[in-house]
């Protein structure tokens, strides 16, 4: 059907990989709790157009360039690995801040426009070269080479994959907003919650460096 070769596959595969934790949904998580649904869904809105870049890339072409230059992988990898680590950085000192400070409310989240959640996830999803080489490995197995129009593949491929993010960073941020009445109420839940997610973006940037082709 439309030049896949194996659709069923191809969806559980989407499923699984969707379902994986990494810091694009994290961050929708993060800031769904701390800014709200608007901020959450602007969040998820720059993971979504990171995602359709580096597909439009991969059915190009242009992606597969990684996978035969090591230098400009390894650019890549230690500027998103960095990125990863800097954002990791700043939460985990807002977190500190937060702990120390007195009182047992949480101080109400700095003004934030939906512009720089979708900025920083925008960010997240393009500086990810796994996920470039991800979308090279795993598009090229379903789409049929005698297939007359592949674009049109690699369109519904890229339909579905957008399809279960889009649910699932639905669900991830409703989650999210649910939890963000406890953390206004408890100071340290939420410090310790920003805490724990700088952590684990500090955690991403280093495997990400580490990362080899």
């Amino acid at each position: 059907m439309l030049g896949i070769t194996d659709l069923t596959t191809y969806v559980l595969g989407a499923v699984f990989i969707v379902l994986l934790p990494g810091p694009n949904s994290l961050y929708v998580l993060s800031v769904a709790a701390q800014r709200g649904v608007r901020a959450g869904f602007a969040g998820a809105g720059g993971i979504v157009v990171g995602d359709l870049i580096l597909m439009t890339l991969a059915a190009t072409g242009a992606a597969s360039l990684l996978k035969t230059n090591p230098a400009l992988f390894a650019v890549v990898k230690y500027l998103g690995g960095g990125y990863l680590a800097w954002l990791g950085f700043n939460m985990v000192k807002g977190a500190i801040s937060a702990w120390l400070r007195p009182g047992t409310e949480a101080a109400p989240a700095a003004p934030l426009g939906a512009g720089q959640p979708f900025r920083k996830a925008l960010a997240i999803s393009l500086m990810n070269p796994k996920a470039i080489l991800f979308f090279v490995s795993f598009f090229v197995q379903f789409v049929d080479p005698a297939y007359p129009r592949p674009a049109l593949t690699f369109v519904a491929l890229g339909a579905i994959v957008q399809c279960c993010s889009v649910l699932y960073l639905t669900v991830v941020i409703l989650c999210g907003h649910r939890l963000a009445e406890g953390f206004r109420r408890r100071r340290r839940l939420a410090a310790a919650m920003g805490g724990s997610v700088g952590a684990l973006f500090i955690g991403f940037g280093a495997k990400l460096a580490a990362a080899s082709l």
